[in-house]
């Protein structure tokens, strides 16, 4: 929903450390400078004063608010902000009309819209003719995977930018700024400083957090690591929302069922789960590397994981570990196969270079008479009307006459579908006039 106008006792309300904190400036931001030095992307926009609609795709606590914000400012756009969590189409609709008004009077609008992935695909929809005539810049924030949780839309009207979870550098640097706005120093020995910014795992938000809380509670100077783990309530282990974490244990997870270890794959997914991963992003990732790794070798592999997905939506957990543990073991053991995946690889390779050449006439359908007298669908051969159903015809335009995409290998049920395979191969050939 659109965030509220500002109170009348709004400065005197008591303000969180990381927001008394967040910058005014693009150049204050840390962490980002591949998107925001002087060769950046979003920093190009900025100094050409053209801000594209775009996604900010990042762990929490990496400034993709803040940096909505400051394009806004930078370029002289009216700032909108909704939640997806909060917010639906009729709150959408209201932002609309507000910004086809200011639109009139020569100024755009910035819509900001936080969590953009938990709209569903109808709601993002909503957002496509205001980005297509300019009513609005849209700017998406997400912690997940844009190829996943967007819909294609979406994606094609917009450009992706990864935001970085914080080094340790740029956490220090938060830290010392704390503490110019503070007055003093942060009451920790450097042990446990280090240990701080190790515990914030990219997020410089929950860091100035913790650090808020130690200003506010800590008595004394020179607090040791024992003595601030017993000052904050530290957090469950977390990688999706806290830095890198997150995509190294989904590589390792889909690495280890493509390298057929169900251990490991039952690890890293036990890990993922044990630090707060949704079960639907593990799955999801089943789903893949179920297409990807093993495809045609084991086509089941895909209706195991579907059907463990199922379940679960309807179990729920805890019952639903034993699903997800099967559906790992399914994939993880399941002869491998990447042909269909290097195969459609191909076809976009041929497709991009054959984009003008038509299919052979004799495969389209006529349903008009000059349709029929232009020559399309004469000399096609109904394929149920020969032994096997097979007719041997050749469908790929004559420019690409022989290609071959898919190429399966000698595992699992793909050599039966080699064998199919030559077989027609041969047949083709005889009624070809081949020999």
């Amino acid at each position: 929903m659109p965030q509220p106008s500002p109170g009348l006792f709004d400065d005197q309300a008591p303000r969180p450390l990381a927001d008394r904190l967040r910058p005014t400036s693009l150049a204050e931001v840390t962490g980002q400078d591949h998107l925001l030095g002087p060769s950046g992307p979003l920093a190009r926009m900025v100094a050409a004063r053209a801000i594209s609609s775009m996604v900010l795709w990042g762990p929490p606590g990496t400034g993709k608010t803040t940096i909505a914000r400051l394009l806004a400012g930078a370029s002289d756009l009216h700032f909108e902000a909704v939640s997806a969590i909060q917010g639906g189409v009729a709150d959408l609709r209201k932002v609309f009309e507000a910004a086809k008004g200011r639109r009139i009077t020569g100024r755009g609008t910035l819509l900001f819209v936080d969590e953009i992935h938990r709209f569903n695909r109808a709601q993002q929809d909503a957002f496509l003719p205001y980005i297509e005539d300019g009513t609005i810049v849209l700017v998406g924030a997400t912690t997940e995977n844009p190829s996943f949780e967007l819909n294609g839309a979406i994606l094609s009207r917009v450009r992706v930018f990864i935001l970085n979870a914080l080094d340790a550098e740029a956490l220090r640097v938060l830290l010392t700024r704390a503490e110019t706005l503070m007055g003093r120093p942060l009451p920790l020995a450097p042990e446990a400083r280090e240990a701080l910014v190790e515990m914030a795992g990219g997020d410089g938000r929950y860091m100035l957090n913790m650090a808020e809380q130690i200003f506010a509670l800590a008595q004394g100077e020179g607090l040791g690591i024992e003595d601030m783990g017993q000052l904050l309530q530290r957090r469950m282990p977390s990688h999706d929302k806290a830095g890198d974490g997150h995509y190294d244990l989904l590589s390792a997870f889909h690495k280890s069922l493509r390298g057929s270890d169900p251990h490991a794959a039952l690890y890293y997914a036990a890990r993922m789960i044990n630090a707060g991963e949704s079960p639907e992003a593990v799955f999801r990732r089943l789903a893949c590397a179920a297409s990807e790794d093993v495809g045609m070798a084991d086509p089941q592999a895909m209706v195991q994981v579907m059907t463990a997905w199922g379940a679960f939506d309807r179990i729920g957990w805890p019952e639903g570990r034993l699903f997800l543990a099967q559906a790992i073991n399914y994939v993880a053991t399941a002869p491998k196969s990447n042909a269909s995946y290097m195969g459609w690889n191909a076809a976009m390779a041929a497709a991009q270079r054959s984009a003008h050449v038509a299919p052979p006439m004799r495969i389209l359908n006529a349903p008009t008479k000059l349709m029929k007298e232009m020559g399309r669908k004469a000399g096609y051969q109904y394929d149920h009307d020969y032994p096997d159903a097979y007719a041997g015809q050749q469908f790929l335009p004559d420019d690409l006459a022989g290609a071959e995409f898919y190429e399966p290998n000698e595992r699992g049920f793909e050599r039966d579908v080699r064998r199919r395979l030559d077989y027609w191969s041969g047949l083709k050939a005889k009624r070809n006039g081949g020999t």
